[in-house]
């Protein structure tokens, strides 16, 4: 394993010349989440990972990374971390190794409980009124999950830079479409083994990873394969040496509910809550279908930029999301053809990229 694949986010802050803080926030529901800064003079940017990755998404290219970029350029970076992540593995009450209870979420609690908590947490230390943010992927999502349901947050940012925007699952291809149809028997076989997680960072699925996953087995060909059939082909930003990285830190830990509503938005074609069954719908939403977030309360100006080689938020299901929000700034299609779902945070040649735009963005919506 190479070293930046073993470096926690403190140890590669300190190897690309910012020593990060590391700062706890509780949530109104007792979860206790990491937050790590990387402080600066310019006004505050939170960076939101998606559902299987950490706060390391954002630093694992090093100085041609997204949060060491922009703490060179002067901004308060806060690089944050959802509940049931290896830095966000505690709670005030509940053990995840003893209380199945402590699973009983979805990206769903990400939004209305996690972000709205960071959120608050940094504006209160730094003193400011509002923030921009930027999310990959599910963590659009919780920011779209918040403005629907918390709408009083949406003014508490100045911009959502959204990469690869995640809402509806609609137009998916294989393997991820085949994943969709066999969720239910693979929920089904989890839940009856009584095991309500997946990928655990200290787990036997991880060790089993890093040693298949490892560049010197020679299975390792094998991994890379995998990455690029779930996220699109593109060999010439994703080489193979920094995969090798990214298997050091990728994917973290995810509730066997948040698998499920994931196969529950892409099955219905729309962007809901949790489907819990008719019996148990009609008593939390007073209807025997779960209710669509309404994504027309989602105020907050939103940029949205999108891959034409992305199979999980491909560009005609982002079309229909900017359709449907009310205040999006900025539209973008990314111009290289094979620019695919994980290119937006670990691209080899984001400087030239991406970063441009965000840096823009950042400086118009400051």
């Amino acid at each position: 394993m190479p070293e930046d694949g073993r470096l926690d986010f403190m140890e590669l802050s300190i190897k690309y010349g910012h020593k990060a803080e590391e700062h706890r926030v509780v949530t109104e529901d007792g979860y206790i989440l990491t937050l790590f800064r990387l402080p600066g003079e310019k006004p505050p940017v939170l960076l939101l990972h998606g559902l299987i990755g950490t706060a390391d998404t954002y630093i694992l290219r090093g100085n041609n990374s997204l949060g060491i970029t922009l703490a060179n350029h002067g901004y308060d970076v806060w690089a944050g971390n959802t509940r049931g992540n290896k830095y966000a593995m505690q709670h005030t009450k509940l053990d995840p190794n003893t209380d199945a209870s402590f699973w009983d979420y979805s990206f769903h609690e990400h939004g209305y409980y996690d972000l709205p908590a960071m959120t608050d947490y940094i504006l209160n230390v730094t003193g400011e009124q509002s923030l921009q943010s930027i999310g990959h992927s599910e963590g659009t999502t919780d920011h779209f999950i918040l403005g629907s349901l918390r709408p009083e947050y949406n003014e508490k940012y100045k911009i959502l830079i959204a990469l690869s925007p995640s809402a509806y699952l609609s137009n998916l291809v294989p393997p991820m479409s085949i994943f969709i149809k066999l969720a239910p028997i693979i929920n089904a076989i989890l839940r009856s083994l009584n095991i309500e997680y997946v990928f655990h960072y200290k787990g036997l699925e991880r060790i089993l990873l890093e040693a298949i996953c490892n560049p010197g087995s020679v299975s390792y060909s094998l991994c890379t394969e995998f990455v690029f059939l779930i996220g699109g082909y593109d060999l010439q930003r994703l080489e193979s040496e920094f995969l090798a990285v990214v298997f050091g830190h990728f994917p973290s830990s995810l509730s066997r509910k948040a698998l499920l509503h994931c196969a529950q938005v892409a099955q219905s074609k729309r962007f809901p809550l949790f489907d819990y069954g008719l019996e148990d719908n009609l008593k939390r939403y007073g209807s025997t279908a779960p209710p669509d977030y309404n994504l027309r309360n989602v105020t907050m100006r939103t940029a949205l930029l999108v891959g034409k080689n992305d199979p999980i938020n491909g560009v005609r299901d982002v079309e229909r999301l900017r359709f449907v929000l009310p205040n999006v700034v900025h539209y973008h299609l990314m111009k290289p053809r094979r620019w695919n779902h994980f290119d937006f945070v670990w691209s080899n040649d984001l400087p030239k990229t991406l970063f441009p735009h965000i840096l823009t963005l950042l400086e118009r919506f400051s």
